[in-house]
């Protein structure tokens, strides 16, 4: 029984499948009565660990997702998310409303409050270099801070969007 709805997004070491690798899969899974925030990280991130998770997904919401995200997810781990859960990517709902660009930026015009603002893509990458070329644990936890923010704020994003 599909009884969660999944917000994702991921971290790379790049924008192309071909040469990059997943580093970091956040999703937040929630329904009427309980809520998990999950992060597969580095070698955690296997085609089985993500098809459990996504067992009982009925819905996975992702900004730009349908363009990045999920066909990542596809070349890499060879898994189609789309086969698992319906799949929405709010940034086509955000064009819908004239709400353009980044996610960063959809969020700065909705009010949509972020913690992290000095970190981004690129900075994600030097975060994750850093944890594994010098085993530092603090770039670890900014980089799946970060993730996390972006995770929950596709949740507030939602929100936002489907009140008006």
């Amino acid at each position: 029984m599909k009884v969660y709805e999944a917000y994702l997004d991921i971290e790379t070491t790049g924008l192309s499948p071909i040469y990059s690798d997943i580093t970091v899969i956040g999703i937040y899974l929630e329904n009427s009565e309980d809520s998990i925030f999950i992060q597969l990280i580095g070698d955690d991130i296997t085609p089985y660990n993500l098809s459990y998770i996504m067992e009982k997904v009925h819905t996975i919401y992702t900004y730009n997702g349908s363009r990045f995200d999920l066909p990542f997810i596809n070349a890499k781990l060879g898994i189609n998310l789309e086969d698992y859960a319906f799949h929405e990517d709010l940034m086509y709902r955000c064009w819908k409303r004239g709400l353009y660009g980044g996610l960063k930026k959809v969020e700065e015009r909705l009010g949509i409050e972020r913690k992290l603002k000095e970190v981004d893509g690129r900075m994600a990458v030097i975060l994750w270099y850093k944890y594994i070329r010098h085993n530092d644990i603090n770039a670890l936890r900014l980089l799946l801070e970060y993730n996390k923010e972006d995770v929950m704020n596709l949740k507030i994003l939602k929100e936002k969007l489907y009140s008006f």
